[in-house]
């Protein structure tokens, strides 16, 4: 008698501390710590790259590489700047994230959303969990810079019988979710993307802070902004501004997890709707409506929002072909002199649009030299063929 139990329910979790199947370009999404890792070589980002296939099971269609918004952006609908007009309190930015899940919840579009709550010891030590009220995912707002296993909790989902979720999440975890997707259960699934670049592990981020900041012990919440600076929001409301140029590159340039360093999905090509900021003027957040799934959830909080077109100016090549053998070599300039360049740059740099761009080729130029060097033999197959038109624009050093 042929067995009703599913194949991937039979095979075993990965052991604590064993060697994952990405080796040391496991991102710790979390799929390994279940029995869905019967599906990694197929699923994981780091094993299988299939993004462009992915986009036309998820949007309809994979992007246009003719298309500059496409080619950078990925598959969208429509692209847009937002802010809350009532900021949740506490919120990294204004909280359009958090609210977006807490009205599916509320308005019983979902029975539960996938979230990173904190440990409760280590306000950056991420702990997934399926939020099933609006307290639960307000428990879960600011984000965790390190490593999240967001997938562990996809054995609860589908042992829980529901069947309307959504979940939140970054590049490597989306894609591996949605190679999995189809064995989950669900009648709907919604996915709420946000951009993600260069994370650390827990030791990684402690470094980091511990090199960057003033007062590591107090920071709350930082983040890599338009204006050319880090910005780290403090225990006692205070804002402590560090200019890119300024960080020590040379002690830094380990940091960032070799997950990072090989990704290629900056923008979420994956999600339904994405909320970051880097497309967005300094002060709002960037919304990339993907497809009708992310049309939907955006339209539960549109009244909400204040909103406005996006826009690009300036031109980024220059500063990119200039940061590629800055970094490279570990360049760190004096701080008066940081100071006085990111204020040049934020001044006559690339803005809005372009300023994306900028990020997504400087990181794409990076992390192509860093498979190149580390890892040739992944390069003919791992580089999407929109990362590597992305790179062909510039010059890189062997």
């Amino acid at each position: 008698m042929t067995s009703l139990i599913p194949k991937h329910q039979k095979a075993k979790a990965l052991k604590p501390g064993s060697r994952p199947p990405a080796k040391e370009l496991c991102s710790e999404c979390g799929l390994c710590d279940t029995y869905y890792i019967h599906y990694v070589k197929e699923a994981c980002a780091f094993l299988n790259q299939q993004i462009a296939e992915l986009e036309e099971e998820a949007h309809g269609r994979s992007r246009n590489l003719e298309k500059s918004d496409d080619l950078y952006f990925g598959v969208h609908q429509e692209m847009m700047a937002a802010r809350k007009k009532q900021p949740i309190e506490g919120a990294q930015w204004t909280g359009i994230v958090s609210t977006i899940a807490c009205e599916m919840l509320t308005q019983g579009q979902v029975e539960g959303v996938v979230c990173v709550q904190n440990q409760p010891d280590d306000r950056f030590g991420p702990m997934p969990v399926i939020a099933r009220t609006p307290e639960e995912v307000l428990a879960a707002k600011v984000n965790k810079p390190t490593l999240s296993p967001n997938l562990s909790v996809l054995e609860q989902i589908e042992q829980s019988g529901m069947k309307r979720l959504l979940v939140i999440g970054v590049g490597c975890q989306i894609q591996a979710l949605r190679a999995v997707q189809s064995e989950l259960g669900l009648e709907k699934l919604y996915v709420l993307g946000t951009p993600c670049v260069d994370n650390v592990s827990r030791a990684g981020l402690q470094k980091f802070l511990e090199t960057t900041s003033k007062s590591p012990d107090t920071v709350v919440h930082y983040e890599f902004m338009q204006d050319f600076r880090v910005h780290f929001k403090h225990e006692d409301g205070s804002e402590e501004l560090v200019p890119f140029f300024g960080l020590n590159t040379k002690e830094l340039k380990d940091v960032f997890a070799p997950s990072c360093m090989t990704c290629f999905d900056y923008v979420n090509s994956l999600a339904d709707l994405v909320v970051g900021y880097m497309g967005a003027p300094f002060g709002w957040q960037w919304i990339v409506v993907r497809n009708e799934t992310g049309r939907e959830m955006l339209n539960l909080v549109q009244d909400q929002l204040d909103t406005q077109a996006v826009f690009s100016k300036g031109d980024r090549q220059q500063a990119v072909q200039q940061s590629i053998p800055a970094y490279d070599k570990g360049v760190t300039l004096p701080m008066w002199a940081a100071k006085l360049m990111g204020v040049v740059i934020d001044k006559i740099g690339p803005k809005g649009l372009e300023y994306a761009r900028f990020s997504i080729d400087s990181h794409f130029t990076r992390n192509y030299l860093y498979v190149k060097r580390n890892y040739p033999e992944k390069l003919p197959h791992h580089v999407p063929e929109y990362a590597q038109r992305i790179v062909n624009q510039y010059q890189l050093p062997e």
